[in-house]
């Protein structure tokens, strides 16, 4: 049997193109072209997409012609920005990198929940993702097989510089992705350790394979909240499930990175 590894040819260009998709959406469902806002963030958790609307912060993008998300927008580092919640894992993740980037977005950041690998501390802290194991299907359709996805070089020096007056504890380094939390068995851990994986997500790897594949400026954090249920209290995020401190790092990073954003 030939591995999904073994099939691709990532040089080969897709038939099936995100504009052409965004096209029929938006004349199924009667919506105007516009562009997104060209900074936009990725919550897969949900908490801060959730905080905002909760306080009024944020509103809907009516144009936005994805059938499965819906497009926040929202003030951060005095910019409208846009912020779409809930989609988590990496093929979803790259499904709306690819529909964002379509429709004008030229910078994507991502901050996701994460486990606890290599212990920076007792959580919750921040990781700033500058590569992350490739444990998942997506980035194999837009890269060559390798060990690893690496972030921009400028986008993490950038990010470090732009996050080094922040109060929240923050650490780089490698994250490890895979498409199975709850099979992460005491091997895998171990593996992923030995190859200096700080943190696990489901996301980092592949956005940063689509991001190397299209030429597009996408940054990964991680906030590691949790050593995967194994102590008591586990899972908690800080002030507001999180989303105080993740806020006041979105808007650093923002505002650091999104000047002429490319």
């Amino acid at each position: 049997m030939t591995s999904i590894i073994g099939r691709k040819n990532t040089d080969a260009p897709s038939v099936f193109q995100p504009a052409a998709l965004l096209r029929e959406a938006r004349r199924q469902k009667g919506l105007d072209t516009a562009d997104v806002p060209p900074v936009c963030l990725l919550d897969p958790d949900g908490d801060i997409v959730r905080r905002l609307q909760k306080t009024g912060q944020s509103q809907p993008f009516k144009p936005w012609a994805c059938y499965h998300t819906q497009l926040d927008t929202f003030t951060l580092a005095g910019r409208t920005v846009g912020i779409v919640g809930c989609a988590v894992g990496a093929p979803f993740a790259v499904l709306v990198a690819e529909e964002l980037f379509a429709s004008g977005c030229r910078l994507l950041i991502s901050l996701t929940s994460a486990g606890q690998i290599t212990a920076s501390g007792p959580p919750p802290y921040f990781v700033i993702i500058d590569r992350a194991l490739r444990d998942e299907g997506t980035s194999y359709h837009y890269l060559p097989p390798s060990d690893d996805s690496a972030a921009d070089a400028e986008l993490i020096d950038a990010a470090i510089q732009a996050s080094a007056a922040c109060r929240q504890r923050i650490v780089v380094g490698t994250s490890w992705t895979t498409d199975a939390p709850f099979r992460e068995t005491a091997e895998a851990i171990e593996d992923a350790r030995s190859k200096g994986a700080l943190a696990v997500e489901m996301e980092a790897a592949a956005l940063y394979a689509f991001a190397r594949k299209a030429g597009a400026r996408v940054l990964c954090l991680a906030h590691v909240t949790n050593t995967m249920g194994q102590a008591g209290q586990d899972f908690e995020k800080g002030e507001a499930d999180g989303t105080s401190d993740a806020l006041d790092l979105l808007a650093a990073v923002v505002d650091g990175l999104a000047p002429g954003t490319g």
